[in-house]
């Protein structure tokens, strides 16, 4: 069976995590017995990721973990001054309103 090297490509995925059928895991092992690229291809599947160590990933996870907590403490100063603002700005309109509401000029 001479399949093309798109469909044994897209079939690498699922012959590496070993889920696929009986009769496709046959196939692409026969086509990889003949073909280099689809070798090479899986070979490079099959390398490690560069993942760091456990103690670098805790590091990560603590500065993202401080960046998260002052940027959810930013945000309530942000809110709180943007409550205080309005209500400020709120004051300010009713405090006109009122003045200019009994002011009459008088010729």
């Amino acid at each position: 069976m001479n399949m093309p090297c798109e469909i044994v490509k897209d079939l690498l995925p699922l012959y590496l995590d070993g889920v696929c059928s009986d009769g496709s895991r046959a196939a692409v092992e026969e086509h990889l017995a003949a073909c280099d690229g689809c070798a090479a291809e899986l070979r490079a599947m099959r390398a490690a990721l560069p993942i760091g160590g456990a103690e670098q990933n805790l590091k990560e996870a603590e500065a993202v973990k401080s960046i998260s907590k002052r940027w959810r403490k930013g945000m309530a100063k942000s809110l709180l001054k943007g409550v205080l603002c309005t209500i400020l700005a709120v004051a300010v309109l009713a405090l006109v309103a009122y003045v200019f509401a009994d002011f009459r000029i008088v010729f």
